[in-house]
């Protein structure tokens, strides 16, 4: 029986330190130790976190970084030991490219059963540990990588990683715990300490004035983001600078968040139009690669890189060009340069005149963009445009987009998205996370509605079935939407490309490509969920009535929509 403290108990005080409110798990036998002082917890009633059972580790993974990404708040996830781990690697890595901070902790055993007081199981014996220890797993994929090697040490290692994950740059860090020290007494400190915020870092004055001037020289100037929106605070920033001097603004290919509104008169859409060729001045907000190849780089443009960390040390090629950096917060660099602008006073008149270009120009892409979606409407099969449009017509205003989609992005960059802050996510890294990651984004918002979008192949990587099974569990209702072109048609499309005129085009020999048909919708039945197929554009809009209407009452919905071959 338990009487005292233990190692267990230093990683739960650990956890409430650092202001941990979820611990997402797929969990091995090494955590013994935590879920007794977790049921210590529950049984006294007293403050901590709340553990979730995930049955996969990319189920628990993408639920923490879901979660951050509205909340902003770190979250634990604790994984088994080495089969885990690499389990659980794909989200790990996306969190590090989404600079996500995320307290990673898996257990292990240094004894392999021989330490006569402590019998760690069978499977320790060559099964999971690690040569070199299980800290090597993850070397790659985080921030900073260690195993506890004293019960006295467990408590501050904890907790000085979980600093270190909030700090820039932002990432995941990884623990192990050994079984044999979590087993050990421990003397919790005589004083606890929770970690301060981390620091808002800016940019100098210096900067920010020479940027501002740069802005207010400049005839043409023009704005490409990527992650202004992280920050909802970011977002209403960039729409105050851009409204200040008219400027229009793009966001890059590699936009993870709902960044500016598109519905806003300087909106001038996703992707690389025109005028980012014409531009004399370019601010890159956030953007982990403005332009691709680097051969494409704007020749007329000085560019300005505003970021919080402009260079990535898990980019392999990251080739900025900028010619000056307002390194830091985002939003806080924002707001400065807004504020330096407005001292300084603007060219009412230059100001005005530009304003009234990009206006006349939006309203241009606003039209061709309804005339697509109306002409795509008289066919007889549903296109991915028409699918985006018809969700934005369909969905509350309070949605929030987790989107996975390859192929079909651009058009629902294009169609679908209205740009309110945290309206929208783009999953990092490999496919499989979005499911995950949506059932965070409504632990976190439960009040609001969130839809993931992913295409079929990607459908097929995600585990759905513990997904759907845990949000029925957690009565966390989500609309889930295949976008089936049966197929992994980005890979069709690079070898079309490489080999036009080769022996699979001429005789529609693809290898690597089909999909079997399968009625995804099928899986919401086991779990009480609403399911359809829909493969006419009349279809539509009453299916998507019905699947809103099913999440508004508690009720997952998953929707399998037939499009364009």
């Amino acid at each position: 029986m338990k009487n005292a403290p233990d190692g267990g108990d230093a990683v739960l005080q650990a956890f409430r330190n650092l202001g941990i409110d979820y611990v997402m798990s797929s969990p091995g036998s090494e955590w013994g130790p935590v879920w007794e002082a977790m049921a210590q917890q529950k049984l006294s009633n007293e403050p901590g976190p709340t553990y979730l059972t995930c049955a996969h580790e990319t189920l628990a993974v993408g639920l923490a970084t879901g979660y951050t990404s509205i909340t902003g708040r770190m979250q634990a996830v604790m994984l088994h030991a080495g089969v885990g781990l690499l389990q659980g690697a794909l989200g790990i890595e996306g969190a590090l490219r989404g600079a996500i901070p995320m307290l990673v902790m898996s257990g292990e055993s240094l004894s392999f059963g021989d330490d006569p007081e402590i019998n760690p199981g069978f499977q320790w014996q060559a099964l999971l540990n690690q040569v070199g220890g299980n800290a090597r797993l993850l070397e790659p994929l985080v921030k900073w990588s260690q195993q506890i090697g004293s019960v006295a040490a467990m408590h501050q290692q904890i907790v000085s990683a979980g600093e270190l994950a909030q700090r820039n740059p932002r990432a995941p860090v990884y623990v192990s715990a050994p079984i044999e020290v979590m087993m050990q007494p421990w003397t919790p400190p005589e004083e606890m300490r929770t970690p301060p915020p981390a620091p808002i870092v800016t940019a100098t004055a210096d900067d920010i004035d020479a940027v501002a001037q740069m802005l207010l020289a400049a005839k043409n100037p023009a704005i490409i983001t990527e992650e202004a929106g992280r920050d909802p605070a970011g977002h209403a920033a960039l729409v105050e600078l851009a409204e200040l001097l008219a400027v229009p603004v793009v966001e890059g290919l590699f936009a993870l968040y709902a960044n500016f509104p598109t519905d806003h008169a300087l909106y001038q859409g996703p992707g690389r139009p025109p005028l980012i060729d014409e531009a004399d001045l370019i601010l890159t907000i956030g953007c982990r690669q403005p332009w691709y190849p680097l051969a494409r780089k704007p020749r007329k443009a000085r560019i300005v890189a505003i970021d919080d960390t402009p260079f990535r040390d898990h980019m392999v090629y990251q080739p900025s060009e900028a010619e000056r950096f307002l390194e830091g917060n985002i939003t806080a660099n924002l707001e400065n340069l807004a504020e330096a602008i407005r001292a300084a006073g603007t060219d009412t008149e230059a100001v005005e005149a530009r304003r009234a270009t990009w206006t006349a120009a939006s309203d241009a892409r606003r039209t061709e963009l309804k005339e697509i979606e109306s002409k795509d409407a008289t066919r007889a099969t549903i296109s991915p445009a028409l699918l985006a449009a018809e969700l934005a017509k369909a969905a509350p205003d309070d949605v929030i987009i987790v989107d996975e989609c390859i192929t079909h992005r651009p058009a629902i960059l294009r169609h679908l998205r209205s740009g309110a802050a945290h309206s929208y996510f783009r999953v990092n890294g490999g496919l499989g996370q979005s499911m995950g990651v949506a059932l965070g984004a409504k632990l976190a918002a439960p009040a609001r509605t969130v839809v993931t979008t992913l295409g079929d192949g990607t459908f097929l990587y995600n585990p759905a079935v513990q997904a759907l099974a845990f949000a029925r569990e957690q009565q966390l209702a989500t609309l889930i939407i295949v976008f089936n072109n049966h197929g992994y048609n980005a890979m069709r499309k690079d070898q079309e490309s490489y080999y036009p005129d080769g022996v699979a085009a001429r005789n529609d020999l693809w290898m690597g490509h089909p999909i079997t048909e399968f009625d995804y919708a099928e899986l919401a039945k086991p779990f009480g969920a609403f399911g359809a197929k829909v493969e006419t554009p009349a279809e539509l809009p009453g299916v998507l009535a019905q699947a809103f209407a099913a999440v508004a009452e508690g009720r997952s919905a998953l929707l399998n929509v037939v499009l364009d071959a």
